[in-house]
C-alpha cells in the first residue's frame, strides 16, 4: 500500500531523487536491490517517488544471503518497507552462498546476490535492477584496485550502466544517503560486516581513506571517482579498437587460430595485450592473467627462438611470422606457464 508519508524536500532527498531520475529508463518496470542499509533504502524511496512521477512501475528485490542469524527477519523488515513506500512487486529470494571457486565469501556472495537479481529480472520482466553503490563504494574499489596492481579495466571502478544493472547513486555520497533516511523518517539496517576489519573494503573505509583525507586534504574520495571516470573513457575507447584489428589478423591455423605477427607488432602494447587476450577469450574462452599476456606478447616483441608456450587454457607457439593458439596438449604443465627453449 502507498504510504502516506509525505518527507520534506531536503537537500540529500532533493540530490538522491535527481540522481535516480537521470537513470531511469523510458518504460517498463524497475527492481531496487535493497538490503535495508542506508544506501539501498535511500534508493529505495527515491525510486518509488521519482518512478510514480514517471509512470514507471518500481519494485524490490531483497536478497537473504543466510550469512548471519536472524537474516530472514531482516530481509522481512526491510521487504515491508519497501512495501510501506509503494515498491510492488517485493521479492525476498533466499539463496545459498558456497564459495566454489576459492575467490572467498564476499566473492561469493556477490556472485549469488547477481544470480538472484538475475533471476527476479526474468520472473518479473523487469527492465533494471538499481544498485545502491555510492561515491564511496566506487573510491573504495579504486583504491583495492590500485593495492592489488590492477589494470584499467579493473581501476575503472563500477559502471553507471552495465547491461540491465544501474547504479544512480555513483556520485551521491554515503553520508547523503543516510541523511536522506533521516530526513524521510526511514529506520536503515547497520550490516554489522559493514564495521568487521576482517574485510579489506571495511579497512579501506574506516582507516586507510580517513588518512589520506587527513594527511592529503578533503577530496580524495572524489578524486578516486574521477579516476575511474577517465580510466573507463580510456580503456573503452581502446576496447573499441579491438574487435576489427583482430578481425584483421586472425586466420585458421589447423586445429587453432594463427595472428600475424607484423599486425601485433605495428601496435602499441595497450592494444596488443588486449588483441591477445580477446583471441583467447574468443577462441578458447580463457582469460589471460596478465603475466600470461605478457608472456604472449613477449613471442612478438623479444623472440629469439622460443619454443610453445603452454598456458592454462590455450597453447601458443610462433610460426615464422605468425602466433598460433590453440588448444592445450594433455599435458599441459600445472604451473603459471611453462616456455620451453631459450629464455
Amino acid at each position: 500500500m502507498q504510504s502516506l508519508r509525505r518527507p520534506r524536500l531536503t537537500p540529500a532527498i532533493a540530490d538522491l531523487r535527481r540522481a535516480v531520475r537521470e537513470q531511469l529508463p523510458a518504460s517498463g518496470l524497475v527492481l531496487v536491490g535493497l538490503s535495508g542499509g542506508a544506501d539501498s533504502l535511500a534508493l529505495a524511496a527515491a525510486t518509488a517517488f521519482e518512478a510514480a512521477r514517471a509512470g514507471l512501475g518500481a519494485g524490490a528485490v531483497i536478497v537473504d544471503h543466510g550469512l548471519q542469524a536472524g537474516s530472514a527477519g531482516i530481509a522481512q523488515v526491510a521487504a515491508e518497507q519497501a512495501a510501506d513506500l509503494g515498491l510492488d512487486p517485493v521479492l525476498i529470494v533466499p539463496v545459498t552462498v558456497t564459495d566454489a571457486g576459492g575467490n572467498g565469501p564476499e566473492a561469493a556472495a556477490r556472485t549469488a546476490r547477481y544470480a538472484a537479481f538475475d533471476s527476479a529480472l526474468a520472473g518479473t520482466g523487469a527492465v533494471a535492477v538499481l544498485l545502491g553503490h555510492t561515491l564511496d563504494d566506487q573510491a573504495e574499489t579504486v583504491l583495492l584496485g590500485l593495492a592489488r596492481g590492477s589494470g584499467a579495466r579493473s581501476l575503472q571502478g563500477m559502471a553507471a550502466i552495465s547491461g540491465r544493472y544501474r547504479r544512480p547513486l555513483l556520485g551521491i555520497r554515503r553520508a547523503q544517503t543516510r541523511q536522506a533516511c533521516l530526513d524521510a523518517g526511514l529506520t536503515a539496517w547497520a550490516d554489522p560486516q559493514n564495521a568487521d576489519p576482517r574485510y579489506a573494503r571495511v579497512r579501506v573505509r574506516s582507516r586507510v581513506l580517513p588518512v589520506l583525507e587527513t594527511e592529503l586534504g578533503p577530496g580524495v574520495a572524489q578524486a578516486l571517482a574521477r579516476t575511474a571516470d577517465v580510466l573507463r573513457e580510456d580503456a573503452d575507447a581502446l576496447d573499441a579498437l579491438v574487435p576489427a584489428l583482430v578481425a584483421a589478423a586472425l586466420s585458421p591455423a589447423g586445429a587453432g587460430s594463427a595472428v600475424s605477427v607484423d599486425r601485433l607488432a605495428a601496435q602499441p602494447a595497450a592494444i596488443v595485450h588486449r588483441m591477445i587476450r580477446a583471441v583467447v577469450a574468443g577462441e578458447f574462452g580463457v582469460t589471460l592473467e596478465r603475466d600470461h599476456t605478457l608472456a604472449v606478447a613477449r613471442l612478438v616483441t623479444h623472440w629469439h627462438g622460443q619454443n610453445a608456450l603452454d598456458l592454462p587454457g590455450v597453447r601458443v607457439e610462433r610460426q615464422g611470422g605468425t602466433l598460433v593458439f590453440s588448444a592445450p596438449r594433455p599435458t599441459q604443465n600445472k604451473g603459471p606457464f611453462r616456455s620451453h627453449g631459450t629464455s
